[in-house]
């Protein structure tokens, strides 16, 4: 996992993958099918161990601009964390997936499009509560977010600090009101 996410799908050899698996090409090739049955079993993996810490803000925190707010510094502090591969896996990979087939870049897709559903389902409780305008853009706003979360992971492969990040998290929650003013149904 730690090589594609930290190298990319193409840049890894097959040959880089045995020696940090240790195993031979043949093993790999029945226990994985290919290398890029691998690299779905790893984007797999990621997502299972390493998003749960940016999301829990969203399942946990008692307001939507604080659920927001902590999924936002959660990236800044997961996407810079020593000792891994800055950034996040999944969003490098629209990217750096270069060479995968169709049915991988699919999955790919959906799992970057599953960060807006996410949001957009914490904005909706947001909404039913009254907490948030019923006019309220779901979707655009999630998306909003998600684009500064998935530039931050971009940001942070190009050496940004975790504080680099933060600054760029306050940024993106000054436009908090402005998103989430009640609108004109009209407009």
């Amino acid at each position: 996992m730690e090589l594609f996410w930290d190298r990319g799908y193409h840049a890894v050899s097959m040959s880089d993958l045995t020696e940090a698996m240790g195993i031979n090409s043949p093993s790999l090739y029945a226990a994985f099918g290919s290398k890029e049955g691998l690299y779905r079993e790893a984007v797999g993996h990621f997502a299972e161990t390493e998003s749960d810490d940016i999301l829990a803000p969203l399942r946990n925190a008692p307001t939507a601009q604080e659920a927001i707010e902590g999924y936002l510094m959660a990236s800044a502090r997961t996407f810079t964390r020593p000792g891994r591969p800055p950034g996040c896996m999944v969003v490098l990979s629209a990217v750096n997936a270069v060479g995968v087939g169709e049915e991988t870049s699919r999955i790919l897709r959906e799992m970057r499009a599953g960060s807006v559903a996410v949001i957009e389902e914490r904005l909706q409780r947001a909404v039913d509560t009254g907490e948030l305008p019923a006019s309220l853009d779901r979707r655009g706003v999630a998306s909003y977010y998600v684009t500064v979360q998935q530039g931050m992971s971009i940001q942070a492969r190009d050496g940004a600090s975790r504080a680099m990040l933060e600054t760029i998290v306050h940024g993106a929650m000054a436009a908090w009101e402005g998103l989430t003013q009640p609108r004109n149904a009209a407009a």
